[in-house]
């Protein structure tokens, strides 16, 4: 079950790790829901709710879900450990780098990272 947290003055959807693997954009736009539902415009999501397919970028399923939550206006935190798939991947990394210098998509190590970045 997810979480909703005020924090800064926002509404922060915290995402349940043991929620269902967002395997194509529907998961992406099921959370959306719960998001808009919530009254949230941050979605923390745990890197454990992500498949492998998601990592490897040439399946193109990073980018459908990801535009999903950029065409609703909603931020994305992926919180947990990806450093085993970003080591794998040049691009990877490149993406997951030029992510955090931006407003609408991290990539972080946990959820008090996203507390503080606020």
């Amino acid at each position: 079950m997810a979480d909703v947290r005020i924090v800064a003055e926002r509404t922060v959807l915290v995402c349940d790790p043991a929620g269902p693997p967002i395997i194509d954009a529907q998961g992406a736009l099921d959370i959306i829901g719960q998001a808009w539902a919530a009254q949230a415009d941050l979605i923390v999501l745990p890197v454990s709710r992500l498949t492998d397919d998601f990592f490897t970028l040439s399946t193109g399923l990073a980018g459908e879900v990801l535009q999903k939550f950029v065409n609703y206006h909603l931020q994305l935190a992926i919180v947990g450990a990806i450093g085993d798939h970003v080591a794998a991947s040049s691009a990877l990394r490149a993406f997951v780098s030029e992510s955090n210098q931006g407003r609408h998509i991290w990539f972080l190590d946990d959820v008090d990272q996203v507390f503080v970045k606020l």
